[in-house]
């Protein structure tokens, strides 16, 4: 249930990609364009957008800085074209880019004002008109209050499905660590959404 949960917040569903990311895919489509080899890694790359913008929300929690960074790592993957193995999880070499990206900006971003707390960000939304949406925030609120490590786990694990053996890998952790992290990750949003087992 947490995971349909989840899917639904961090999953745009059918809207429509913003601009900036729209545009990187049309450029990205006429440069790629043909029959090369390249044009299937390119197909691929492409149908990846949705579950790299679901788990660049899982980090930043904001849709443009998401964007960014989901553009950032489609112009990285396709720098590093040639380093591909074919026929290896392509999904996880992706997640493993973005994430690498994320820590990356976040070192360079020290500087910057942090919204650690959310309060900031809080201001900035408008109160939910229906129930579910209620629910969908109290759930992102939740989600934004678990420790960063265990947030990750669980959106790979399971809001993007991602085997415990590939979230391992893309972490850089034992399976072990990815199977506690979760376990954490679920136990902390039962308690913080009051929510019984069923």
């Amino acid at each position: 249930m947490v995971g349909r949960e989840l899917r639904i917040l961090l999953h745009p569903g059918s809207e429509a990609l913003p601009h900036n990311l729209e545009a990187l895919i049309g450029r990205l489509h006429q440069v790629l364009g043909g029959t090369e080899p390249g044009s299937v890694f390119r197909d691929q790359l492409l149908e990846a957008v949705p579950r790299l913008r679901a788990f660049a929300m899982s980090f930043t929690r904001h849709r443009d800085n998401a964007d960014d960074l989901v553009q950032e790592t489609i112009v990285k993957a396709w720098g590093a074209f040639d380093r591909f193995q074919p026929g290896t999880n392509l999904n996880a070499w992706l997640f493993t880019i973005l994430r690498n990206q994320f820590h990356t900006n976040y070192r360079n971003s020290r500087r910057e004002v942090e919204d650690s707390d959310g309060k900031f960000a809080a201001r900035l939304t408008a109160p939910p008109e229906q129930d579910g949406k209620v629910a969908l925030h109290e759930l992102q609120v939740a989600l934004g209050k678990l420790a960063p490590d265990q947030r990750e786990a669980l959106v790979l694990v399971a809001v993007e499905r991602v085997s415990y053996e590939d979230a391992a890998a893309i972490c850089g952790v034992p399976v072990g660590t990815v199977k506690s992290r979760v376990n954490r990750a679920r136990a902390k949003l039962a308690e913080l959404l009051d929510f019984q087992w069923g």
